[in-house]
C-alpha cells in the first residue's frame, strides 16, 4: 500500500537550525517548516518597513544555502510559511541561490493573498466589521495602530502549487496544519468534501506542528526521554485510508508513545469536538491512538465535518510601551529586601511626577516559588531575582522608569549582587486581535506563482 512520509523541520521561528538538515538524512518525501506565531508577522512588518526586501524568516534561507543540493538530489519537497509578508522576495532569493550553485529547473511556488493590510479600508467599506471575535470590541478602536493583519489560508493553494510541480512552496500565513494536510490531499487525491480524510490530515499536522513536542520535548515525563540533546523530530507515515503513524528517526534521541502524542494533541485546544481550520472541522474526540512498536504510534478513526464559511484573521496592533529590569538580591531577609527595592522604584518614579496605576506595574520575585500556588512559596530564600516592569501608553514614563533600576545598587537595600541587561529601554507592546472574514472574499485574492531557476 502506498504511503508518504512527511517530516517536521521547524516548529517555530527560532527552532534548532540543524534539524531540517538532519531530517534530509532520513527517507522522507516532504518536509514541513513552520515559522509563524500570531505575533511573528508584526515583527516581520517592522522589518519590512525598514527594508522593503525584508519581512520573511531568514533562517529558511540558511537552510537552503546549506541543504539545497541534498534536497534536489533526494527530490524532497518543502512546504513552509517562512515567506511571512514577502513570499515572492524569499522565492527570488532561493532561485538566486540555486543558480549560484548551478542548479537548474528548480521550481519554487509562492502563495499570496493572506496579507490584508493593504485591504483594510476596502474590507470596512464593504461592510465587514472586523470586530474582535473574543471581546466584541469594534475595530475602529485599533484601526490606526495596526501592525499586521493576515488571514489563515488552508491547504488548497498549496495543493495547487504541488500540482504545478513545485518542489519548494513558500507561503505567508497558511495554517500550521496545512503543511501536512496539503501533501496528503495532493498525493492521495483526496476529495475536498471527504471531511474524514481531510480531518485526519489536519490532526497529523497538529501533532507535528510544534516539532519535538511530539517526540519527547516539553514532555511531562521528561526523565524518561533518552538523549534529549539529540531529540529526533517527528515523521508522519500517511496511508490512503487516512490512518497514519507518528514516528521519528531511530538514529536520534527522544521518544514517541501515545502519551507524547496525546499531550501534543491537547496543545492550544478549545472545543475538542470542533477543531476549526480553513479546510474542515476535526473532531478530536474520535482520535484513536495505539502503540504498534518502538517509537511508533498508529493514529486512526478520525471524523471530520464541513468547513465554515469564514476564515480566521489574526491582526496585531501597538498597545503602548513596556520596560523590564532585573536585580539579584542575596543574604538574610532577601525577599524583604527585594520587596523594598520594588517599592523604592515606584515611589521615586512618582516623586519624578509620574502617576503609576496598579495595572501598569509588574513585579515578580523569582526563587520564592513565584510560579507556584501560594502554599508552596518559599518564605526565606537565600537569594531572590526581582523583576520589575512597567507598561504604559506614555513612552516618557516608561523611559523614566528605566533610569530607576541601577541606582538601587548603592541607594537601595544591601545585598544587590547582580544587575543584568543594562538600563531598561522602552519597547513597543504588540497586542493580538482575532476576527473573522467571509471565506470567499479572501479566496478570490489568493495567487499561486511559479519561479524556475
Amino acid at each position: 500500500m502506498k504511503k508518504i512520509r512527511i517530516a517536521n523541520g521547524q516548529g517555530f521561528w527560532g527552532d534548532n537550525v540543524d534539524i531540517p538538515l538532519l531530517m534530509l538524512e532520513e527517507k522522507i518525501d516532504y518536509i514541513g517548516m513552520d515559522y509563524l506565531a500570531e505575533v511573528t508577522l508584526s515583527i516581520m512588518m517592522r522589518q519590512k518597513l525598514k527594508n522593503p526586501r525584508a519581512g520573511y524568516a531568514r533562517d529558511f534561507l540558511d537552510f537552503i544555502r546549506r541543504g539545497l543540493e541534498k534536497l534536489v538530489t533526494k527530490n524532497v519537497k518543502v512546504i513552509t510559511n517562512a515567506g511571512g509578508l514577502s513570499p515572492e522576495i524569499l522565492a527570488e532569493e532561493i532561485i538566486a541561490i540555486a543558480k549560484s550553485k548551478g542548479i537548474r529547473g528548480l521550481k519554487v511556488a509562492t502563495v499570496t493573498g493572506d496579507n490584508l493590510y493593504p485591504l483594510i479600508d476596502e474590507l470596512i467599506e464593504s461592510g465587514i466589521s472586523l470586530q474582535n471575535m473574543e471581546t466584541g470590541e469594534e475595530f475602529a478602536k485599533i484601526r490606526d495602530k495596526i501592525t499586521s493583519i493576515n488571514a489563515y489560508l488552508g491547504a488548497k493553494p498549496v495543493v495547487e502549487a504541488l500540482k504545478a510541480g513545485a518542489q519548494i512552496v513558500i507561503a505567508g500565513r497558511i495554517t500550521d496544519t496545512a503543511l501536512v494536510s496539503a501533501p496528503v490531499i495532493y498525493e492521495f487525491q483526496v476529495d475536498w468534501q471527504d471531511w474524514d480524510r481531510i480531518a485526519s490530515a489536519t490532526v497529523g499536522g497538529h501533532i507535528v506542528e510544534c516539532g519535538a513536542q511530539a517526540t519527547g520535548g516539553n514532555y511531562s515525563r521528561w526523565w524518561e526521554v533518552p538523549d534529549m540533546w539529540d531529540v529526533g523530530y517527528p515523521i508522519l507515515e500517511f496511508y490512503p485510508d487516512g490512518s497514519f503513524i507518528v514516528t521519528k528517526s531511530p538514529k536520534r534521541g527522544g521518544v514517541v508513545n501515545k502519551f507524547t502524542v496525546a499531550e501534543q494533541l491537547l496543545y492550544e485546544m478549545g472545543d475538542p469536538t470542533n477543531y476549526i481550520t480553513p479546510d474542515c472541522i476535526a473532531d478530536f474526540s474520535t482520535i484513536q491512538l495505539r502503540e504498534i512498536g518502538k517509537d511508533k504510534v498508529l493514529v486512526e478513526g478520525i471524523k471530520g465535518k464541513a468547513r465554515t464559511q469564514y476564515l480566521k484573521v489574526a491582526a496585531t496592533y501597538l498597545k503602548g510601551y513596556k520596560a523590564v529590569g532585573q536585580l539579584v538580591i542575596s543574604g538574610p531577609r532577601a525577599l524583604e529586601k527585594a520587596q523594598l527595592a520594588a517599592e523604592i522604584v515606584w515611589k521615586r518614579l512618582e516623586r519624578s511626577g509620574y502617576q503609576i496605576a496598579e495595572e501598569e506595574k509588574f513585579v515578580e520575585f523569582l526563587g520564592t516559588g513565584a510560579t507556584l500556588p501560594t502554599k508552596f512559596r518559599i518564605k526565606d530564600p537565600p537569594e531572590v531575582v526581582v523583576r520589575i516592569g512597567i507598561k504604559s501608553s506614555n513612552k516618557e514614563k516608561v523611559e523614566r522608569f528605566g533610569k530607576e533600576i541601577a541606582p538601587l545598587v548603592t541607594s537601595g537595600p544591601p545585598g544587590v549582587t547582580g544587575f543584568s541587561g543594562g538600563r531598561p529601554k522602552p519597547q513597543e507592546m504588540v497586542a493580538y486581535w482575532p476576527t473573522l472574514v467571509p471565506r470567499q472574499i479572501i479566496e478570490d485574492k489568493i495567487e499561486v506563482k511559479i519561479e524556475v531557476s
